[in-house]
C-alpha cells in the first residue's frame, strides 16, 4: 500500500485484562493498550495480557515498535510475545531494566528508550519524555500532530499515578508532572494506561490538591 493510499494516521484503544504482581501481591487489572499508525504501520504502547488481541488488532500492518511506558508486569508481559509475532522491537528506558526482569529475566528489550528520543510512525513523531516516579524508568510519550501524550501510569484522570510500592517515589513522580507534562498544551489529550482519557488543562488545576493529600 502507498503512502497516499495509507489512509489517515490515527490512535486506536484496546483493553486487556489480567493481573499486576508486585511486593509479594496481585491485583486484578484493565489496561489500556494504544496502537498509533496507519492502514500500513503502527506502534504498538504497551503490550499488556494478551498477544493474540493485540495481534488481532493490528491485523496485518507492520509493527514499528512495540514501546513500554514502564516495565510493572501488567504492562510488558505480553511484548516478548508480540515481538516473537510481529519482529517489532521492544523499547524500554533502561533505569527500568531491574524491574523487567522480574517478568522476564531471560529475555532482555531489544533497545533503549531516551529522554528527547524521538519515535516515527506513518509520518508522525512522537517524542520520550522521562516521567519517573511511578517507577525509575517510566516514560510518557508525546504526539504533537495528534494532540495527545500517552502517560502510561504516570497521570490519570484525576492524579499521579500511585508511589507505594517499590521503585517508586512520590516527590518525584510530582515533579515529573509538573515540568514534563503540566507544560504541554493545556488541551492535550491524557491518554492512560488505565481507565479514562483526561486532558492536561484538566489535570493541571488540580495539581496542588494531590500534593495536600500526597495522593
Amino acid at each position: 500500500m502507498s503512502p497516499a493510499t495509507a489512509g489517515p494516521v490515527r490512535v486506536e484503544h484496546l483493553v486487556t485484562s489480567g493481573t499486576f504482581s508486585l511486593d509479594g501481591g496481585t491485583w486484578d487489572v484493565d489496561n489500556n493498550v494504544w496502537i498509533v499508525g496507519d492502514d500500513r504501520e503502527v506502534l504498538v504502547i504497551d503490550a499488556a495480557h494478551d498477544a493474540d488481541a493485540i495481534a488481532a488488532a493490528v491485523g496485518g500492518r507492520r509493527v514499528v515498535a512495540i514501546v513500554c511506558t514502564h516495565a510493572h508486569d501488567d504492562h510488558v508481559d505480553a511484548a516478548p510475545a508480540l515481538a516473537d509475532r510481529t519482529g517489532a522491537p521492544v523499547l524500554l528506558h533502561p533505569d527500568d531494566l531491574e524491574l523487567w526482569k522480574l517478568t522476564h529475566p531471560d529475555r532482555a528489550p531489544d533497545g533503549d528508550l531516551a529522554d528527547g528520543q524521538e519515535l516515527a510512525v506513518a509520518g508522525v513523531t512522537l517524542r520520550v519524555l522521562h516521567t519517573p516516579g511511578h517507577c525509575r524508568g517510566a516514560v510518557s510519550l508525546y504526539a504533537p500532530a495528534l494532540g495527545t501524550v500517552f502517560t502510561g501510569d504516570t497521570l490519570f484522570a484525576g492524579g499521579p499515578g500511585a508511589t507505594g510500592r517499590s521503585f517508586s517515589d512520590f516527590p518525584t513522580i510530582i515533579e515529573s508532572i509538573r515540568e514534563r507534562l503540566l507544560t504541554l498544551p493545556p488541551e492535550t489529550v491524557v491518554r492512560t494506561g488505565h481507565g479514562d482519557h483526561t486532558t492536561i488543562g484538566d489535570e493541571a488545576a488540580h495539581v496542588e490538591e494531590w500534593i495536600t493529600r500526597g495522593h
